[in-house]
């Protein structure tokens, strides 16, 4: 099975931070799952970091390719079509980073593996 990791649930994930679901925990451990990081989470990061809301994040910015390599997560592009995808969305939802990874969730077939309570406005199963 494939999921697509949440912004959250990844830098969770990185800090062994116990808000990270057991359920969440288990599908990331198993082998036999695929977790798929999106290129939006790496520039929701950066950008939270540069604005000063995610301080605690300077080594996810620098290290953001190794630690991902590290988990043995697959990387996610934005293509053209999420993007146009996620400028469809009929949900009044602000949040550009969770648009887009919605819309890479509807177009890719995967879950979200999200606690986020924004995700329940969009039509998508979430691994929590």
């Amino acid at each position: 099975m494939k999921a697509l990791l949440d912004t959250h649930a990844l830098l969770w994930r990185w800090t062994d931070d116990p808000q990270l679901s057991a359920t969440a925990r288990t599908f990331i451990q198993n082998q036999g799952n695929t977790t798929l990081v999106s290129a939006a989470s790496a520039r929701d990061i950066a950008t939270r970091y540069r604005s000063g809301t995610l301080q605690s994040a300077a080594g996810a910015v620098s290290r953001f390719h190794e630690l991902v390599t590290l988990d043995a997560f697959e990387h996610l592009p934005v293509t053209s079509v999420h993007v146009l995808r996620a400028g469809e969305l009929d949900v009044d939802h602000r949040d550009p980073f969770d648009r887009m990874r919605v819309a890479q969730c509807e177009l890719e077939r995967v879950p979200p593996i999200t606690c986020d309570a924004a995700f329940a406005g969009f039509r998508v199963r979430k691994v929590w």
